[in-house]
C-alpha cells in the first residue's frame, strides 16, 4: 500500500523527496449512540480501515490537495492566507478546517504542503471518514511542524474544526475514538468529563461485522442538528425541576420521576433515549468485563429499538439490516451505528454464522430496498501512525 501511495504522490505532485506516509483509522461505535453531545457515555473502537495520507512540506504558502477517492476532481489548490470554508472546495474543507483550528490555538502553519489522501472507509457509511481525515491532518501537522500537541488534543481540535469551520455540530466521540484507538480494545468514554478507560474486546469465536446500507447521507443536512436542539430544549425544561448539567446525569428512575417537566411528547422521547442509552452503555461495558457477551448483545438490540422508536433516526434501510440480522441464528446482537438516516449497522456474529449472515441479510435487503448492502468483517486497530 505504501509503495502505491508514494507512486501516486510522485505522479500527482512530482517526486517523493521529503514525503512521508501516514494512516488514521475509521471508527465504529459498539453502543452509546447520540449520547456524546448529551453528556453521556460512548463505547467506540478504532478500525483497521481508515484514511492514508502522503504529505510533504512546501516552501511557499500553497496548499495542494488530491484524493484518490475523487480522482475526477484533480488537484485542488488553496492558500494558507485564504482559509475559509467554501462549497466548491468539497472534501478539502476538512483538512483546511484543521489547519485553521491549529492557527487559532496558537500553532501557526507557516508553510503550505502537498497532501494526497486515500480512504478505504466506505464513503458516506457513517464510519467517520471526516473525523479520520481531521485526525490524520492534525497528526501530519504535528509531525511536519513539530507542534507540541497530544493525541487527545488532536481529537478536540478535529471536533472544533468540524463544529466551527464545517458547521456540523458533532460531539467528541468520533475524533476521540480515532485519535486514541488501541488494538483489540474499545474506549469507554464519559463525554461529560473526558475520563476514559480501555476495555478489551475479547470475542472468542465471533466477529464484528459492519453492514453498509449504501444509502447516501450528509451529517450536516441530516436531522442531526434538529435532534441536538430537541435534547437541549428538553434538558432546559428538566433543569427547572432537577439539578443536572446534562441528560447523562439522570438515572432511568430520575428521568421517569421528572419527565413531566418536558412540555412536548416528542422531546420526552428524545430525552428518554439519551438517558436510557447512557445507562445501557454503562451496563454493556459491565457485561463485557464480566465476559457476558450475550448480555452485551441484548443491550445492542435494545439500543437499536430506542434509536428507531424514541430517537427516530434509523429509517427503512437500517431497520431492514438490523431486523433481518436478528433472525439469523448465531447473531449475538445488532444495531445501527453512527448518526443514522443511512450509514451502517454493527453486528456481533458467531464465526460459523458470518457467511449465512451476509447471504440472508444481503438477499432480503436487496429485494426490499432495491440495491445491495456491503458487508465488512472488521478488526479493532490502533490510532494514527506514521507508516
Amino acid at each position: 500500500m505504501k509503495e502505491q501511495l508514494l507512486q501516486k504522490f510522485a505522479e500527482v505532485f512530482g517526486g517523493t523527496d521529503g514525503a512521508k506516509v501516514y494512516f488514521a483509522p475509521g471508527r465504529v461505535n459498539l453502543i452509546g449512540e447520540h449520547t456524546d453531545y448529551n453528556g453521556g457515555h460512548v463505547f467506540p473502537c478504532a478500525l483497521t480501515i481508515g484514511t492514508y495520507g502522503v504529505a510533504r512540506k512546501r516552501e511557499d504558502k500553497v496548499l495542494r490537495f488530491y484524493s484518490m477517492n475523487f480522482d475526477q476532481l484533480g488537484v485542488i489548490e488553496s492558500d494558507l492566507d485564504d482559509l475559509k470554508p467554501a462549497k466548491e472546495a468539497g472534501w478539502t474543507n476538512y483538512p483546511k478546517g484543521v489547519i485553521w483550528a491549529f492557527g487559532l490555538k496558537g500553532m501557526d502553519v507557516t508553510n503550505g504542503m502537498d497532501l494526497l489522501l486515500f480512504g478505504n472507509i466506505p464513503n458516506g457509511s457513517g464510519l467517520s471518514s471526516s473525523a479520520s481525515v481531521e485526525v490524520l491532518t492534525g497528526f501530519i501537522l504535528r509531525d511536519i511542524y513539530g507542534f507540541e500537541v497530544s493525541n487527545q488534543e488532536l481529537a478536540l481540535i478535529g471536533q472544533y474544526s468540524e463544529n466551527n469551520f464545517n458547521g456540523v455540530n458533532c460531539g467528541i466521540m468520533d475524533q476521540f475514538a480515532i485519535a486514541m484507538g488501541k488494538k483489540d480494545n474499545a474506549i469507554f468514554l464519559d463525554t461529560a468529563t473526558m475520563e476514559y478507560e480501555y476495555a478489551p474486546i475479547v470475542l472468542e469465536g465471533a466477529k464484528v461485522v459492519i453492514s453498509c446500507s449504501n444509502k447516501k447521507r450528509g451529517l450536516g443536512d441530516s436531522k442531526y442538528n434538529e435532534r441536538r436542539s430537541e435534547c437541549e430544549t428538553a434538558l432546559a425544561e428538566l433543569q427547572k425541576v432537577v439539578d443536572i448539567k446534562t441528560l447523562g446525569d439522570l438515572s432511568e428512575e430520575a428521568f421517569e420521576a421528572n419527565k413531566d417537566a418536558i412540555k412536548d411528547p416528542v422531546r420526552v422521547k428524545r430525552a428518554r433515549h439519551a438517558v436510557y442509552e447512557n445507562q445501557r452503555t454503562m451496563k454493556a461495558v459491565a457485561a463485557l468485563k464480566a465476559n457476558d457477551i450475550e448480555e452485551f448483545g441484548k443491550l445492542m438490540n435494545a439500543s437499536h429499538v430506542s434509536l428507531r422508536d424514541d430517537y427516530e433516526v434509523t429509517g427503512i434501510e437500517l431497520d431492514t439490516l438490523v431486523e433481518e440480522a436478528w433472525k439469523v441464528d448465531g447473531v449475538i446482537g445488532s444495531r445501527m451505528t453512527g448518526a443514522g438516516f443511512g450509514g451502517c449497522t454493527v453486528s456481533l456474529v458467531k464465526d460459523e454464522a458470518v457467511e449465512t449472515f451476509k447471504e440472508q441479510v444481503g438477499k432480503v435487503y436487496l429485494d426490499k430496498i432495491g440495491y445491495a448492502a456491503d458487508f465488512y468483517v472488521v478488526e479493532i486497530g490502533d490510532g494514527p501512525v506514521i507508516l
